[in-house]
């Protein structure tokens, strides 16, 4: 099974990067060269536990509890504001504090989003053509989300969770003005948002030129660029890059694929493209191949999901895209990514189990 494959290839090689990546870092702040990597080994072990179960579950069953899957992330959404429950870091209320791990509820929310919407779009086929009754309530639903995850200070999964609802209401047949038009009227209020938040503005200053504050807010990309360039067509060898050591700000989580490119150059870069462009290629082929409209859009949801943090992660360390705060799905340090990324892929193959012949 080729979606399988890819999946556990790139979690490991996530686990080896994270090591790579944090081991000096990981010495320094907690006095243990493998802080970083036990905790990813332990979370990669939880997800494919998780993706193995959900694998053996009917998908069908998400559909019966799609509404209050889609209530229980809107309310640990909402927990996240709660003193003492939720974790703030760098401004961010992003995360809930549990015993030795912090959740971060958008993770989650992304995928009971996909269900949620797989679920209804399947329901309300024959109105989706309308705006009143079809569209417009999604719309609904989604600026409610998008407000919380604004509050958190958390642009990237709004973005995203923005991205794959519209992508999931197109494939599903909803009329192409209606989505143009969403686009023509968020547009202003995506300037607004940045304009009067001075770390948005900061990041589009930085994104258009990097060198007019090279010791701030441009140093992130600067040294993912000196990461790549150091790093040419056959890397500088596995461990032995220089960016981590307290150069490159954030190189296991959000910009690990500058370490890779450093370390295992142009090449390593483009086998992982490769596989994610795999990857999704697969999944649409089980969406397509899917025995019902759930399970195809379904299985469109996550692909469109696992491809849009993907390609959004590359876009941000290569200095294409804005910075985000979004991970590199399987390969990140982090566990609510790499968890409910596995739970999804468990959802996926269980789709596909139910195709003629395995993707």
């Amino acid at each position: 099974m080729i979606i399988l494959l890819m999946v556990v290839m790139l979690t490991c090689f996530g686990v080896v990067m994270v090591y790579s990546a944090s081991s000096i870092m990981a010495a320094k702040k907690f006095n243990d060269g493998f802080y970083f990597l036990k905790r990813q080994g332990i979370y990669a072990l939880l997800g494919f536990g998780v993706m193995a179960i959900a694998m053996q579950v009917d998908y069908h069953v998400w559909r019966r509890v799609a509404v209050p899957v889609l209530l229980a992330c809107l309310a640990l959404l909402i927990l996240v504001f709660i003193p003492g429950i939720g974790g703030t870091a760098k401004g961010a209320s992003r995360w809930i504090r549990l015993p030795g791990f912090n959740f971060q509820p958008s993770e989650m929310a992304k995928v009971a989003l996909i269900i949620y919407m797989a679920y209804s779009l399947d329901k309300k086929q024959e109105k989706l053509k309308e705006f009143m009754s079809g569209f417009l309530p999604y719309m609904v639903i989604l600026a409610v989300l998008l407000a919380i995850l604004l509050k958190q200070h958390d642009m990237g999964a709004a973005l995203t969770m923005g991205a794959v609802a519209l992508a999931m209401l197109f494939a599903a047949g909803t009329r192409p003005r209606y989505i143009l038009g969403m686009g023509v009227l968020a547009a202003p209020f995506a300037c607004y948002l940045v304009v009067t938040e001075a770390y948005r503005m900061r990041r589009i200053t930085a994104f258009l030129d990097p060198w007019s504050d090279p010791t701030n807010s441009g140093f992130q990309i600067i040294q993912s660029w000196l990461a790549f360039g150091t790093g040419g067509i056959f890397g500088q060898g596995l461990g032995e890059g220089k960016q981590k050591l307290f150069y490159l700000p954030e190189a296991h989580t959000d910009f690990i694929l500058s370490v890779v490119g450093e370390e295992l150059g142009f090449i390593g870069v483009m086998v992982i493209a490769a596989m994610f462009l795999l990857l999704i290629q697969r999944s649409i082929r089980v969406a397509v191949g899917a025995e019902d409209n759930f399970g195809r859009f379904l299985a469109f949801g996550i692909a469109v999901l696992l491809g849009l943090e993907a390609f959004i992660n590359m876009g941000v360390v290569t200095g294409m895209l804005p910075t985000k705060g979004l991970a590199l799905p399987f390969i990140s340090y982090g566990g609510s990514s790499l968890i409910i990324s596995l739970f999804a892929v468990g959802m996926l193959l269980n789709v596909s189990s139910r195709m003629r012949g395995t993707p």
